[in-house]
């Protein structure tokens, strides 16, 4: 979806809401050429920031936090008092959020950042909001896929995240139309964003803005004991860039006799000046990555493709590999109730299965695998389908099952990377060439998918070697 600009008032009081493409991802620029200082504000408002927090520019994500000296492990980084986080909370005197609240109603759970996004768009446009000096040091653009152009979004190759773009962007295209028809004819008191027009480009950008800042952390206590599970925006915290390695991490703590909730931001370790502070967002895939965030991790060992379980692509793959089984068409009666537990047949299945990753195949796949190729129902039986699923399980089936089904996902492997149009090589040539941010980030993550398919492809290469030459030493 192309980013566009918002018909903007003539009243000078209003803050517009404005979005533009993005032209830089290491280098975008904040809402206000001057912003307000985010560090004074913090402390005006009874927050903490630890004298050697300092923000800087970061060559890869942006705005970061930098230490300018050392800071010993367990120190205090950075406190927010209850009041300092933006959450979707609602005043029931106010009008405007009388209007703000059931368009929240109509957005979809999955799509949550959508509803703290309507609250970042309601006192973006507020004049005298308590967050703006918090607000106006937010990036103008983000490098996330919904304001690729539709070439790029193609560039891509990888259709699973394609489908999540463009769902995305139906949302937004469809929710615009929904807000306006709310908005229109209301009386300036009622208008949540200060009479201003809202489109699917400044709806895409406080999704946007949130998605790739905000943190789900404890909310109320509610009856049973537990918390609610609440999306907030942190500001100063949210300028932590991530890392599978932290060196620091959120906790959440009352102080004695207060009720009300502290946010910190503790060392983990001990951080030496210049090292940044970097925070984990979370063993994600680089769908997620650049998804919600916008940007793709080099050698992320959290990625992984998507496939399709299907019994007409498990019979080509095995043909492929040359171990042709019948029973992946039409498996037996004991089989298919195997599959029926492993949730890859019935009703309501879940086909949806991943290569890559931590498991390297998931236990589904393997699983399903094993048994298909095995006629041995007694033997099968044998073990439970944790053993069968598990990768460190070693040839449970025999040495002969084990291989096939290896040699079956290499084959799905080699299906897998010839549906990308491109080959790698191609793709790193035309980064040398020097292409647009939203171009170089298509053509990274797909570089990266094609590299995790490789690289099992490589290992289970790698175990096959191991199983014959095991066999041949027995023998």
């Amino acid at each position: 979806m192309a980013a566009a600009k918002l018909l903007i008032p003539t009243l000078s009081h209003f803050r517009p809401l404005t979005c533009a493409a993005a032209v830089s991802a290491s280098n975008p620029a904040r809402l206000v050429p001057r912003p307000p200082d985010l560090l004074k504000w913090i402390k005006r408002e009874g927050g903490f920031v630890h004298e050697a927090v300092t923000i800087t520019q970061d060559t890869t994500y942006g705005l970061g936090l930098v230490a300018s000296g050392g800071i010993p492990k367990g120190s205090d980084l950075i406190v927010l008092p209850e009041h300092v986080p933006l959450k979707f909370q609602s005043d029931k005197d106010d009008e405007a959020d009388s209007v703000s609240l059931p368009l929240s109603n109509r957005v979809p759970e999955e799509l949550w950042a959508m509803k703290l996004g309507l609250k970042l768009l309601q006192e973006r446009a507020k004049v005298g909001s308590f967050w703006w000096p918090y607000i106006s040091n937010l990036p103008e653009t983000y490098t996330v896929p919904i304001f690729f152009s539709g070439e790029d979004i193609k560039n891509l190759q990888y259709a699973p995240l394609l489908y999540q773009v463009n769902k995305r962007c139906r949302f937004l295209l469809e929710f615009e139309q929904e807000v306006k028809n709310v908005l229109k004819n209301l009386k300036p008191s009622e208008h949540p964003f200060g009479g201003q027009d809202v489109d699917a480009s400044s709806l895409g950008w406080a999704m946007s803005a949130v998605s790739s800042r905000a943190f789900r952390l404890y909310g109320k206590k509610l009856p049973n004991g537990t918390h609610s599970d609440i999306p907030m925006m942190l500001p100063l915290i949210d300028m932590c860039n991530h890392s599978f390695n932290p060196n620091a991490r959120i906790l959440q703590e009352q102080d004695a006799g207060n009720p009300k909730m502290l946010i910190k931001v503790v060392a983990e370790r001990e951080i030496k000046q210049s090292d940044p502070l970097l925070l984990n967002y979370g063993c994600l895939s680089n769908d997620f990555f650049l998804l919600d965030y916008g940007f793709v991790i080099p050698s992320n060992p959290y990625d992984h493709i998507e496939l399709k379980y299907d019994g007409a692509l498990m019979d080509a793959a095995s043909m492929a590999a040359g171990v042709s089984s019948p029973n992946f068409s039409s498996p037996a009666p004991w089989q298919q109730e195997i599959l029926f537990q492993l949730n890859l047949d019935g009703e309501v299945p879940n086909l949806k299965v991943t290569i890559g990753g931590p498991e390297l195949v998931e236990g589904r796949l393997l699983a399903a695998l094993r048994v298909l190729l095995s006629n041995d129902r007694e033997m099968v039986q044998r073990y439970d389908l944790s053993v069968l699923k598990s990768l460190s399980a070693e040839g449970p089936l025999g040495v002969a099952n084990e291989v096939a089904a290896f040699r079956t996902i290499i084959a799905l492997c080699v299906i897998a990377v010839g549906h990308f149009p491109t080959k790698i090589m191609d793709d790193e040539s035309l980064l040398k060439q020097g292409v647009s941010v939203s171009t170089e980030l298509a053509i990274q993550f797909r570089m990266q998918k094609k590299s995790v398919i490789i690289d099992v492809m490589r290992d289970l290469t790698k175990r096959v070697k191991l199983l014959l030459s095991k066999e041949t030493t027995t023998a």
